[in-house]
């Protein structure tokens, strides 16, 4: 088992200053997922899982380290190679998805066998965690390159896909397509392949195309399942836009604004599911991009090369989950500019209701004034004629005790005095009013 030995923190160097706590941990990141060495010829069988977990999958590597009696892998190891008599097993960890990877000694003539005639731990594989997403039966092949014919009954006549890759070192050949086992079938002819660290990069390529397009092909159905309800989204959407040039109440402009709301919740509701799952696509297939781009891969007559291949069946499918992500990007966008156009009218129409609303409570206001001003003058004359009475009495009570006045001259002469006495009484009391 590949492992290298934890360092303890020192100086960098004698008497220098001392390693940074992640030194060690950064400096292996490195060389974490190296490549395998696979000397032709052999058979080489890989799995990848997806929905494992990864305390799972490193308890169930221990129990297979038991059994072979090897070193059980390191807590949190995300990559382990185990050497085994007869059997050397990958282990990878990667964030969705882990890889097993089985390297067996070349047995027999035929280039590929039913899955239970090799030397494997069908009881522990029976047993890991996950679902497969990739399964590929791979035969690195010495020697001469095998005829046509023979590889075209390998591949029971389907389109054969390969070429001739590393620098013309190596030829492939695959169908891309799953067999009665669901394995996908490759054969690499790597018999001018300098080293068996060559080969097994080549080998470590194919593998990680092979599972890097089925992860980047998960964002398809999502794609799929989403597009009934993207699609009565921009019916709906548009249907609302048309409806709002024609909207005159402000009953209506709120119902609209309404079922807008409803329409931004449902693609707020697809917005949460789709963005992890295609910006994986998008990285997944990048890397199988990356991967074939290193396979420099030259035409053999009659064949598409991988790459080829790649183009004309996975790019469609990667240019559908982009289009959907940039319709609900466009629907998002199209939303909030209809919510608020929406938002602008029936803020229009309110300010248009409350200034009518504060004309006709000014001209209230002008009435209830006038109408005050009219019951203080009323008032005025009511006071002045009382006013006017009560000297009158005053009068008739000085004339009894003896006194001479003129009774109606005294109620002529109050009455004025009294009137403008509360008319500078009210302008003083208005102009306190105003002061204040």
């Amino acid at each position: 088992m590949s492992q290298e030995p934890a360092k303890t923190p020192a100086t960098a160097f004698a008497g220098g200053p001392m390693l940074h706590a992640q030194f060690d941990a950064l400096a292996r990141e490195l060389h974490a997922r190296p490549y395998g060495v696979v000397a032709a010829p052999a058979r080489v069988v890989h799995l990848a899982l997806t929905g494992g977990d990864s305390a799972v999958e490193r308890a169930a590597l221990t129990r297979l380290c038991a059994t072979q009696e090897v070193p059980a892998p390191p807590a949190g190891a995300s990559h382990v190679q185990l050497e085994c008599e007869g059997l050397r097993l990958t282990w990878e960890r990667h964030a969705e998805f882990a890889t097993y990877t089985f390297v067996l000694p070349w047995r027999g003539t035929a280039p590929f066998e039913p899955a239970s005639a090799l030397a494997l731990p069908h009881d522990w594989i029976a047993g890991l965690p996950g679902q497969v997403i990739a399964a590929v039966q791979l035969a690195l092949i010495a020697g001469e390159p095998p005829a046509p014919a023979v590889v075209a009954d390998l591949f029971e006549g389907r389109n054969i896909v390969g070429g001739v890759a590393a620098g013309g070192l190596a030829e492939l050949a695959t169908d891309f397509r799953p067999d009665r086992e669901n394995f996908v079938r490759m054969i690499v002819h790597g018999g001018a392949v300098s080293s068996p660290r060559q080969a097994g990069r080549l080998v470590q390529r194919l593998l990680e195309i092979e599972t890097y397009t089925m992860m980047a092909l998960l964002g398809l159905p999502l794609a799929r399942e989403i597009n009934p309800a993207v699609t009565a989204i921009e019916r709906n959407l548009a249907g609302i836009a048309e409806a709002t040039t024609g909207a005159e109440a402000l009953e209506d402009e709120q119902a609209l604004l309404k079922q807008l709301s409803g329409l931004a919740a449902e693609l707020a509701t697809l917005g949460a599911r789709t963005p992890y799952r295609f910006g994986a696509a998008r990285a997944y297939y990048a890397l199988v991009q990356k991967r074939i781009e290193e396979l420099r891969e030259r035409r053999i007559e009659g064949r598409q090369t991988v790459g080829e291949f790649m183009e004309r069946r996975l790019s469609p499918a990667m240019r559908t989950c982009e289009t959907m992500e940039r319709r609900l990007e466009a629907l998002s966008e199209r939303a909030a500019r209809a919510s608020d156009m929406l938002r602008t009218r029936i803020d229009v129409t309110l300010a248009a209701q409350n200034r009518d609303l504060l004309l006709s409570m000014n001209r209230r206001a002008r009435l209830q004034l006038r109408l005050q001003q009219t019951v203080e003058f009323l008032s005025i004359a009511a006071i002045t004629y009382y006013g006017a009475g009560l000297v009158g009495d005053l009068a008739q009570g000085a004339a009894t005790v003896g006194y001479a006045v003129n009774e109606p001259l005294a109620v002529a002469v109050s009455v004025p005095v009294i009137g403008g006495l509360l008319m500078i009484g009210l302008w003083a009391f208005h102009e306190w009013l105003g002061r204040d």
